[in-house]
């Protein structure tokens, strides 16, 4: 990664922070971007002093301008972009019977739309760099997760768009990488939605048992190192891919049966069972 250019989108906090982080230690020079300007430049400020060379930018990637603005910039002040982390996204928890379209419309915008504008805008110098695109998805992508519809359908559209874009680049040098983390410490289900497109400020999960921010780093760092195609990660997340893959009807129940056990879950109230 020496002298690499490397723009992360969504890196205030959990694994676009711990990308930061992995990727400047190995040498290269960090973007960073986010739409909270006091987190990122906390961020920012944790970079230098960790002696990693970096340059943020405040950017919505659900606003195309933005997004545009932000690769001219980057493009302005370094002459080069070398690889391409599309990380910034949302989640929400609602069943969909309750939950306002609006809500989904913010996931899709930011998690999928947000992708196709960062992409879209960095190809000409990725390709220049014969460099890589990274998209931070999920196991919701391959797998749809109830209460959680909104973003499901945001990671699956994710999914594809880079898988069609892998192959419409295959001769061209360009590295496409398709990351999926399981269920990984980070701020994403804190900031989850609720129906009404409020953040709900709290975890249904034991946040304790899951990957941390940084593990989930430094396996993307080694997959971009590798030019992996694709990574998923957890032995949850590869038996649930497994699994859906072969047995699907029997995915149903065991997904359903194990997120009713999460906090609060409104799938309790379809089995009867008490919180």
């Amino acid at each position: 990664m020496k002298d690499k250019l490397v723009l992360i989108t969504g890196a205030s906090s959990g694994i676009g922070r711990a990308l930061a982080f992995a990727f400047g230690r190995e040498g290269a020079t960090i973007v960073i971007c986010a739409r909270k300007a006091d987190a990122l430049q906390l961020v920012s400020d944790e970079l230098r002093q960790a002696g990693i060379n970096t340059f943020s930018l405040t950017a919505d990637v659900s606003v195309e301008s933005d997004v545009k603005q932000l690769i001219d910039q980057t493009i302005a002040r370094f002459g080069r972009l070398d690889i391409l982390i599309n990380n910034a996204g949302i989640s929400m928890r609602s069943m969909l019977i309750d939950t306002d379209p609006a809500v989904i419309q913010k996931v899709m915008d930011i998690n999928f739309m947000g992708t196709v504008y960062a992409t879209r805008y960095a190809l000409p110098y990725i390709q220049e760099a014969k460099g890589s695109i990274v998209g931070i998805s999920s196991i919701a992508g391959y797998r749809g997760l109830p209460v959680r519809s909104g973003y499901s359908a945001s990671k699956f559209a994710m999914n594809g768009f880079l898988e069609a874009v892998r192959t419409e680049l295959l001769h061209t040098g360009v590295h496409v990488l398709t990351a999926c983390p399981g269920f990984t410490a980070s701020n994403i289900r804190f900031s989850a939605l609720d129906a009404h497109g409020q953040a709900k400020g709290e975890s249904m999960r034991d946040e304790g048992n899951m990957m941390s921010a940084e593990e989930c780093a430094d396996h993307i760092l080694r997959a971009v190192k590798t030019r992996k195609r694709e990574l998923i990660l957890t032995s949850q997340g590869k038996f649930t891919v497994f699994l859906n893959k072969w047995l699907p009807k029997l995915m149903d129940t065991l997904v359903y049966n194990t997120l009713a056990k999460e906090k609060d879950s409104p799938l309790r109230k379809e089995l009867g069972v008490r919180s």
